[in-house]
């Protein structure tokens, strides 16, 4: 008997010249039709809106990994030890809450918007010092450690139902997955879902589609992976860039899938071979992603 699996296979072209030291974090807002993404050591948030191809960046006073949009409007930043509303018209920056004050060593990594309008958020050392991240969920303006030891937690994204979350330590290669009760807690242990210790490239960020499969990116491998409900690859994105950090659905239809790259630490050499590294980057798959839940605070 054949058990081969069929892998659909894309080519992902240029969308922004943005080239971010580190980009991270592609979320879609619906209210205003813009996609953001941050440039994390960088400190600034870019946007994109798709229908004019008009593009720009704010420029922040510290580390952010991800913009979010907040029910009732605007933003909620992920910032590097902090969570702050951010107006897009005014620019202003209102202080929500801290985390993580006490040391100076972590800073924000993999964020997203769980099925009950919950933030899940992680930590990870500045300069991926071991086991120095954390893994945690804010909940209607609570926030709950969920796990620590992590050294760089990524891939945190949800089952349509709500059932499941999924997150990876990269530094691991296996990408776990965790049950969730009906108020989307984690119940048990996380369980090994898909490993990629053996392969090119380490997981990354990670969203799931329309047909509960989850686009991950490879770190390394200038690839983001299709796998299946059983975590088997069934398609794959190329790019041109060895650094992809994370994809997100994005548009009207929500059919075209943003990639963000870096170029943390790249040589000069590595710089000229890959003059566009850190940009964003677009393909059409013809496959639908999720609403993404606004972020509920209270």
């Amino acid at each position: 008997m054949n058990t081969d699996i069929s892998v659909s296979t894309w080519q992902a072209e240029l969308a922004v010249d943005s080239r971010c030291t580190l980009g991270e974090g592609p979320q879609w807002n619906a209210i205003n039709q813009r996609l953001y993404w941050c440039d994390i050591l960088g400190k600034r948030l870019h946007w994109l809106s798709p229908a004019t191809g008009e593009s720009g960046h704010y420029q922040l006073d510290h580390m952010v990994s991800l913009a979010t949009p907040l029910e009732g409007g605007g933003l909620l930043l992920v910032g590097e030890d902090r969570l702050c509303r951010f107006d897009t018209n005014s620019g202003s920056v209102e202080a929500f809450c801290d985390f993580e004050t006490d040391n100076p060593v972590t800073r924000s990594n993999d964020a997203r918007v769980d099925r009950h309008g919950s933030l899940w958020l992680s930590t990870m050392g500045k300069k991926a010092e071991k086991g120095a991240g954390s893994l945690y969920r804010l909940h209607r303006g609570e926030l709950t450690r969920l796990r620590s030891g992590l050294t760089i937690p990524n891939a945190i994204c949800f089952s349509a139902d709500g059932c499941f979350a999924w997150f990876t330590d990269t530094v691991t290669g296996v990408v776990m997955r965790w049950a969730l009760d009906s108020e989307g807690w984690p119940e048990g242990e996380p369980q090994p879902w898909a490993d990629f210790s053996s392969t090119l490239g380490n997981p990354d960020g990670a969203v799931v589609d329309s047909e509960g499969c989850l686009w991950l990116a490879l770190w390394g491998a200038g690839q983001v992976v299709r796998l299946n409900h059983d975590g088997k690859v069934i398609g794959r994105v190329e790019l041109p860039v060895s650094q992809p950090s994370c994809s997100a659905f994005a548009g009207p239809d929500l059919k075209t899938l943003y990639i963000t790259t870096a170029q943390e630490g790249f040589s000069a050499e590595q710089l000229a071979q890959e003059p566009t590294a850190g940009s964003l980057y677009v393909v059409e798959t013809g496959i639908k992603g999720l609403v993404e839940p606004l972020l509920k605070l209270s």
